[in-house]
């Protein structure tokens, strides 16, 4: 008997110890910028620094910084809307500008460095317009290139020390986040003789393409250290989702209904009417953004803190 009673307070504290260690769940939380139409959340680094795109009340477009629950507008000069799209461990911020009215040509798109206050251009060179998507820890910047179009011309490009390099041969791509150490990329692109869009990964200089399960479009987006990736899928009824690709054990929280399929896990916002996920950190936080009941954008961030 006293076995036994041994055995049951053994298998107590393994239930304690596992508990006190387990995963808190994940939970969402609504991203708005006071005032703002719209929000939409684009990246979030280690500290959990939020960058994104809101919209004032006459439909100008801003970036933002989420800092510490304070919302921060980012400006670039001169500009008639600035959208902050990554930010590093350092707090330097990437995105991208236009200095022109009405509908923005692609010669009239320019990315942008923001580092301790001071901005500087990122311009791909020979080409006429740039958008910079992401930055890493060791400060490589990440994005598409353009010339004549927003599609066929757009190209993938990664800024390493000033230097610049694109995807050849493969237009309509996009690079939108790498490892710190750049041996891994992940981005889309545009099959042009049938429309689709799909994801790729770039492996030590070797691209594979890649679809969500069951999807009609797929886009990757982001990719964190430990190679996990997010981005938007949509699905055969035409809903778009986002989706967490999972190199590691599925940690999907069953609360908050997250769907997996293999390594891929479906992320809805609560009563949403479409959710896209653009940015994850090494913690595993997620941001994105969703259209609610009403049609409006909200940002979101899907975390365990």
């Amino acid at each position: 008997m006293r076995r036994n009673l041994l055995l049951v307070l053994a298998g107590a504290l393994v239930f304690l110890v596992g508990a006190i260690h387990a995963d808190p769940p994940f939970h969402f939380s609504s991203i708005d910028v006071p005032g703002a139409i719209a929000t939409n959340a684009q990246g979030i680094n280690a500290e959990g620094d939020i960058v994104g795109i809101y919209a004032d009340t006459a439909g100008k477009q801003h970036g933002f910084l989420l800092r510490d629950g304070r919302f921060e507008t980012i400006d670039f000069p001169g500009a008639t809307l600035t959208n902050a799209r990554g930010i590093s461990p350092d707090g330097d911020i990437v995105g991208s500008y236009s200095t022109s009215v009405g509908t923005q040509p692609p010669a009239s798109i320019h990315g942008f460095l923001l580092r301790l206050g001071n901005y500087s251009e990122v311009q791909f060179p020979g080409h006429l317009g740039t958008i910079a998507q992401r930055i890493t820890p060791t400060g490589d910047i990440l994005g598409c290139l353009h010339d004549t179009d927003l599609m066929g011309t757009m190209s993938g490009f990664m800024r390493t020390e000033g230097d610049y390099s694109s995807i050849p041969g493969i237009p309509a791509s996009m690079n939108n986040g790498a490892t710190p150490d750049g041996n891994h990329v992940v981005g889309l692109y545009t099959d042009m003789m049938t429309g689709v869009s799909h994801g790729y990964t770039i492996d030590f200089g070797i691209m594979t393409s890649f679809d969500v399960p069951g999807s009609i479009a797929t886009n990757g987006w982001d990719i964190n250290p430990e190679r996990d990736i997010v981005g938007v899928f949509v699905d055969a009824n035409k809903v778009t989702h986002g989706f967490l690709r999972s190199t590691g054990e599925d940690r999907s929280d069953g609360s908050l209904s997250l769907q997996s399929d293999g390594n891929y896990t479906t992320i809805d916002y609560p009563g949403a009417t479409a959710t896209r996920a653009f940015g994850i950190n090494p913690e595993r936080e997620i941001v994105g953004a969703y259209v609610d009941s009403a049609n409006k954008t909200h940002g979101f961030l899907l975390s365990r803190r």
